[in-house]
């Protein structure tokens, strides 16, 4: 029976561990709301820009952040509905496809890319607190920090009341900002002259929105998993991926239109000149403010989300999940949120040649353990997962197998600051490393396991192949 929502205390007893169904609550619709928040937030803004940034046009841009949108979207939005099913974080789940020790390396990956994200948000929230209280980015970050340390400490229940006020907040900033832009710029002469179709440029777009996507993909069930489990799986991935994907392109949109009005007056300023289109005075500062409170969302969820990970990877090595109650989530939390602090110090100068060299990064690590993820749980498993696939072996080495090979299936496609493989330059400069290494990965697995389970079942005995 699905428990009232006034029943659930506001700081979360539970780590990694079972949710069982008498403490099962939520509403569908929250789901929708904290993706929705999630995404109407600058740093979505700022990647919307680098689609013109790098080169791309407005129409177009637009169309190929939309169409990644999409695609990326339903990746993320499948994983989430797996949380009401699993009643597990996401990243403990995928024991059952790479073993109890096998998972410690997408485990550890996730936490650095939430430090990654943390980092950046603090970054571009530094710039909006800094503005809106008259001091340095370093002190606005440093404050941004302590407010994510307390939404993420408080739990499960705390980051779906933030993503409601959040959502709320978000999209009438955004339709203010969209107005104000509308009053000061003729838009129609600016979309006429930026329609040429550059297919690099477009791929890049789509790139850059489908890793946005992808990259939620390992926590996005973390924030369902309390729903009650009888909550139709369908249901679940419309409310999230619609949410996500319609805050990233409103976001991005806007991020689109104001690269190419401001042009290099937006680099190196992205929040001061993202507000300064829209409003002065006591506007600006509310605007200012709903920039930072948009951002606390999402680095909310990071911070939680980095706790779950580093949670399971310390019961791989024999921590039980009661162990990492409330006080131990503040100390770790406030472990990560420190060294997100010092990246974004670190890197305030040349942040978006950092960010998008990051989001590609982040794309090639997560789109093959998304693949077997996914495969395993609704193709081989039909959908359902028996907790006893995620204890006995250390290791399943056909998920192992088969993400490495498709990090590896990805090189050659790869265009990035640091590494740009041989095909980048036959396909005009476009990275499709992220299709490649999704199909090939599931290909893969989905062969691996489907001839390893048929030579179980013709060996004498027959039985049932665990990985």
């Amino acid at each position: 029976m699905q428990a009232k929502t006034s029943a659930a205390p506001l700081i979360e007893r539970r780590s990694i561990d079972f949710i069982p169904e008498n403490e099962r609550h939520g509403r569908v619709f929250s789901q929708f709301t904290l993706w929705l928040a999630a995404n109407l937030q600058i740093t979505a803004v700022v990647t919307g820009a680098l689609a013109v940034v790098l080169g791309g046009d407005i129409v177009w841009s637009i169309v190929g952040l939309l169409l990644g949108q999409i695609v990326g979207g339903a990746v993320m939005a499948l994983h989430g509905a797996q949380g009401p099913r699993l009643g597990l974080p996401q990243m403990l789940a995928c024991r059952a496809q790479f073993g109890v020790k096998g998972a410690v390396l997408p485990l550890a990956l996730a936490c650095v890319m939430y430090l990654g994200f943390n980092a950046t948000g603090m970054v571009l929230s530094g710039q909006a607190l800094g503005q809106l209280f008259r001091v340095s980015d370093a002190t606005g970050s440093l404050l941004f920090a302590l407010a994510v340390l307390l939404a993420a400490a408080l739990g499960y229940r705390a980051i779906h009341r933030l993503g409601r006020a959040a959502s709320l907040l978000g999209l009438l900033a955004f339709c203010y900002l969209f107005m104000r832009l509308l009053g000061r710029v003729d838009l129609l002469p600016l979309l006429a002259a930026h329609t040429r179709f550059d297919p690099a440029a477009f791929t890049v777009a789509v790139s850059l929105s489908a890793s946005w996507q992808i990259a939620f993909a390992p926590y996005v069930s973390d924030y369902s998993r309390y729903l009650p489990s009888a909550t139709p799986p369908a249901r679940v991935a419309l409310a999230i991926g619609l949410g996500s994907a319609l805050g990233a392109q409103i976001a991005m949109s806007l991020g689109v239109l104001v690269a190419a009005i401001g042009g290099a007056a937006f680099r190196g300023h992205e929040v001061a000149y993202f507000v300064g289109l829209g409003a002065d005075g006591v506007i600006a500062a509310a605007l200012f403010f709903c920039v930072a409170f948009g951002k606390v969302t999402i680095s909310t969820l990071n911070a939680y989300g980095g706790f779950m990970c580093a949670g399971s990877i310390a019961s791989a090595f024999g921590a039980r999940p009661e162990a990492l109650g409330p006080r131990r989530r503040w100390l770790i939390v406030a472990a990560m949120v420190l060294v997100s602090l010092s990246i974004a110090v670190w890197a305030q100068h040349g942040f978006l040649p950092l960010f998008k060299s990051f989001l590609l990064l982040l794309l090639a690590l997560f789109t093959p353990w998304s693949a077997v993820n996914l495969v395993d749980f609704y193709l081989l498993r039909g959908g359902k997962l028996d907790t006893t696939a995620l204890e006995g072996a250390d290791y399943r080495w056909p998920g192992l197998l088969a993400y490495l090979a498709g990090v590896l299936l990805q090189l050659p496609f790869i265009d990035s600051a640091l590494f740009s493989g041989p095909m980048v330059r036959l396909l005009g400069g476009a990275d499709v490393s992220w299709l490649v290494g999704w199909l090939g990965t599931a290909g893969l697995y989905w062969l691996a396991m489907r001839r390893g389970a048929a030579a179980l079942a013709a060996a004498p005995g027959g039985g049932r192949m665990t990985g």
